[in-house]
């Protein structure tokens, strides 16, 4: 298998807070790659692990072939990145933000129109960040790990708190990106934004993958939790379970004319994480 990134028992804990437990994954080259989990569950710290800002306390990680505590300016380079803190510069305008990125990576500036027109900036190329809505500062920090060219991007919930069109807008990117041959890891506690944009995930929970796989594939696996949502006529909502079991309270129901409807509610993601966890990927650790 060709994979881009590799985790192995990763461990890590800041004194005596155990952050991460014995994580592992694998991610193939040319696809998304989601790590699912609430505010809390250790997301960013095994990023930081990934790309080599943080020395692991066990395990073994390994990006694009080379040990991640090991990796050199030249695989540093391969790497994109877009943290939760944006990374921009608040005074400086917008080309002059990618400028700077720019000179660090060894990139020619004159990729950088190119850039801001895919990113739907290009008009507010002059305008300093600080002016920014934070649709646009995002669009700005995305573009910003766009701009080598990278390998790999490590994104860290790029659409948290942002407009269902910008949304879109930034996820019709990623596509792009994985269209081109680019790996996308990518955090997030958005169940649809995952089981739109992923080929597999990894569900984390109190710093251990407690399941992972294709989104269809976890779904399946959790069937049991397929539900029949009934809404009377006087507003009660009834929730039985999708079998046979279901049929006769359902037949007296309808008999008596007291349905006004009735909805097939199949596993997700959120329920599933929810079925293993007992929390929701908005809850905070």
């Amino acid at each position: 298998m060709n994979y881009t990134l590799k985790a192995e028992q990763i461990c890590h804990g800041f004194g005596r807070h155990q952050v991460l437990d014995k994580v592992t994954l694998h991610v193939e080259r040319g696809e998304i790659f989601g790590l699912l989990g609430p505010s809390g569950a250790g997301k960013t710290t095994l990023i930081k692990i990934l790309t080599g800002q943080l020395a692991q306390n066990g395990g073994y990680a390994e990006l694009l072939g080379k040990d991640t505590r090991k990796l050199s300016a030249v695989e540093h380079r391969q790497i994109g990145t877009m943290m939760d803190n944006l990374g921009l510069y608040e005074r400086l305008s917008v080309r002059n933000n990618l400028s700077f990125y720019a000179d660090i990576s060894r990139v020619p500036h004159s990729v950088i129109p190119e850039i801001l027109k895919n990113i739907g900036l290009y008009e507010a190329r002059n305008t300093a960040v600080c002016k920014l809505s934070k649709g646009m500062k995002n669009r700005l920090s995305l573009a910003r790990a766009l701009i080598n060219n990278a390998s790999i991007l490590f994104l860290d919930e790029p659409t948290a708190g942002l407009d269902p069109v910008t949304t879109k807008e930034i996820h019709h990117m990623l596509l792009e990106q994985k269209k081109k041959g680019c790996t996308i890891f990518l955090t997030t506690h958005n169940m649809s934004e995952a089981q739109s944009l992923c080929d597999h995930v990894a569900l984390l929970g109190k710093g251990s993958i407690i399941d992972g796989g294709i989104p269809a594939d976890i779904c399946r696996r959790y069937n049991h939790l397929n539900r029949l949502e009934i809404t009377l006529k006087n507003g009660e909502k009834i929730i039985l379970e999708n079998g046979i079991a279901a049929a006769l309270p359902m037949k007296e129901y309808l008999e008596q004319d007291m349905v006004s409807s009735i909805h097939s509610t199949e596993p997700t993601l959120e329920t599933v994480f929810i079925e293993l966890t007992g929390k929701g990927l908005n809850a905070h650790e």
